[in-house]
């Protein structure tokens, strides 16, 4: 994989920002976290509750959370990979926020995942429907995986 690389991540609760510093300390990427302008709080975050903000946010498709900061310089990036937690089966939405925020034509994606019991097929398939011009590689669910050995295997 040649060119400059990019780890960009949403994180809840620190577990896909621990996996994402390991992948860019592996894959020699920079480091991006892709923060909510408005914070998660736990209540915000209680799955359990029907009317919780990720609740609202998962059951409204066109929900966009405002992403706090921006990359920068996105065209310097040949690779990037894409971490975020597992929620209601797919990715977050403020994932598809920062989708829709970058023109990823032709860059190759690679996303990863955390998730507490979810796999990660149902969310590369969003992905791609969110962001078809992006050249999709096969994604992995990284729950306390070899990180690093992954990492090679795509180098």
């Amino acid at each position: 994989m040649n060119g400059k690389k990019l780890v960009a991540y949403f994180s809840a609760s620190g577990v896909t920002a621990d996996v994402a510093r390991k992948i860019a300390d592996a894959a020699g990427a920079d480091l991006y976290e892709i923060r909510p302008a408005k914070p998660y709080t736990a209540a915000d975050l209680d799955w359990t509750d029907k009317k919780s903000r990720s609740t609202l946010e998962m059951n409204d498709a066109a929900c966009r959370p405002e992403i706090a900061g921006d990359v920068g310089d996105m065209e310097q990036y040949d690779a990037i990979w894409l971490g975020f937690p597992i929620w209601w089966y797919v990715e977050p939405r403020i994932i598809d926020t920062f989708l829709e925020s970058y023109d990823f034509s032709g860059k190759k994606m690679i996303p990863f995942a955390t998730s507490g019991g979810s796999g990660i097929r149902r969310a590369e398939q969003s992905l791609k429907a969110h962001c078809p011009a992006a050249d999709w590689q096969e994604g992995r669910l990284l729950n306390g995986a070899d990180v690093k050995s992954w990492v090679n295997e795509l180098l």
